[in-house]
């Protein structure tokens, strides 16, 4: 349901693609913990647009009915709901539960890494751990519930051996997950650095390995701006971070540090050090997610030139722009090409150097219900880049090519993705707090 819309799409009638826009729009409003008047009108809307548009596989000889108990069943949520109250997960595939512990849990347990193996090792070790506590359970060797052994052979109960420890791939332990919930929270949500800078990579040919390239871990990104600029490929790094700074220093003014003249800004000592990341932790309030119990969620964002020492990944953020706009209208796309602290006067400010997106158009895309943007680009054709400070960026973004009727190259990758294509979907249907921050 994550990307099958944006894939469809130009490839099928226009029609076909909105009634999966609808049905996939009544299935994320209805998995809310929270559902109100304004959410039942929204899911009886969507419901009736469904309806209409899925004529289109009657029309084209697909289906000669529509007598499908799930699709019948959607007329009955806005009553259930109402007498029963936020069904918050509970569907008709309900008995389909076994996925989770056999596909979902161990794929959480794994690195993520080309996680089928492990996937795989982890259903074996647990299926044996079950088969020989029935083993010892009938042999009398485990504890019964009164905390009694159950024989006289043995009076030490079986404990399972603890699961071997995860192969951490990044510089640091928690970077090793990349959401999880969080227990015990319940503020509104933050960004965070880890607490240990990145290491970079060169890759230089060895000839006790047959000539092949070998990946290198260097201690760290160059520490001065010059170096830094040259080593990321943005010249204009030291302006950057100035203008970051006038906006710090003026959160009053009425100008943004982009259209400042550059005098105006702060001047920067030849002194100042960077410590540079490659991810940073974010915690939002997401409740109809997986989340602790406070209902905050937690991901890492990413920025590193070698994640998990194969390929390139830098991620795309939701950034909070305008306060006084609801849903996307109050947000800004860019995608994080470096996260780096610096002390000025005193003061430790925490950064990310962004490209950014602009928004196509004033309304999301008319027949898959997504906002669309493009990559920001100035009069002399160079991708607009800025400095923001953390706290200014709210979660992750997941962003889709759209695709037009023409097939993808089979020879492009994953991590070329976000600058082959001239425009983009912004996933809303990535997960639940996604659909409810992008509509």
């Amino acid at each position: 349901m994550k990307v099958f819309l944006p894939a469809i799409a130009g490839l099928v009638p226009p029609r076909m693609v909105q009634a999966v826009s609808e049905f996939m729009e009544f299935c994320y409003l209805v998995r809310r913990s929270q559902i109100d008047e304004v959410v039942l009108r929204k899911i009886d809307a969507a419901v009736q647009r469904f309806h209409d548009a899925r004529e289109i596989f009657r029309e084209e000889g697909i289906r000669t009915d529509f007598c499908l108990p799930r699709q019948h069943s959607i007329t009955h949520y806005r009553q259930q709901i109402q007498m029963f109250g936020a069904p918050n997960g509970l569907c008709s595939s309900i008995t389909e539960s076994k996925h989770i512990k056999a596909v979902k849990q161990p794929w959480r347990r794994s690195n993520r890494n080309q996680p089928l193996g492990q996937m795989l090792l982890t259903n074996q070790r647990l299926d044996k751990l079950a088969a020989l506590r029935v083993e010892l359970d009938s042999r009398g060797m485990l504890k019964s519930a009164s905390g009694n052994p159950t024989s006289t052979r043995s009076s030490r109960p079986f404990i399972p051996p603890s699961p071997p420890p995860r192969e951490i791939l990044e510089n640091d332990a928690d970077d090793s997950v990349d959401q999880e919930d969080v227990e015990g929270i319940t503020s509104e949500g933050d960004v965070r650095l880890p607490k240990r800078p990145g290491m970079t990579f060169t890759c230089v040919m060895s000839l006790a390995c047959g000539l092949t390239d070998v990946l290198h871990l260097v201690p760290g990104y160059p520490k001065h701006i010059p170096s830094l600029a040259h080593h990321l490929q943005v010249p204009k790094l030291e302006q950057h971070i100035r203008r970051f700074l006038y906006d710090q220093l003026n959160p009053d003014s009425d100008i943004f540090g982009m259209d400042v003249e550059l005098d105006a800004c702060p001047t920067i000592p030849l002194t100042l050090r960077l410590k540079s990341f490659h991810s940073a932790a974010a915690t939002y309030h997401a409740p109809s997610d997986l989340s602790g119990i406070g209902g905050m969620h937690r991901e890492h964002i990413r920025a590193s030139p070698m994640w998990q020492r194969s390929f390139p990944r830098y991620d795309c953020v939701f950034v909070e722009r305008d306060p006084d706009e609801e849903g996307f209208r109050a947000l800004g796309v860019a995608q994080v090409l470096i996260f780096f602290s610096f002390k000025y006067d005193g003061i430790t400010y925490p950064c990310a150097l962004v490209r950014w997106f602009e928004t196509y158009g004033d309304t999301p895309c008319p027949l898959t219900g997504m906002w669309r943007v493009q990559p920001d680009i100035d009069g002399q054709g160079v991708r607009v880049c800025s400095v923001i400070h953390i706290d200014s960026i709210l979660r992750a973004a997941h962003l889709i090519g759209v695709y037009g009727k023409d097939f993808i190259p089979h020879n492009l990758r994953h991590y070329h993705s976000l600058s082959a294509f001239k425009l983009y979907y912004v996933n809303k249907y990535a997960d639940h707090h996604s659909h409810e921050i992008a509509f």
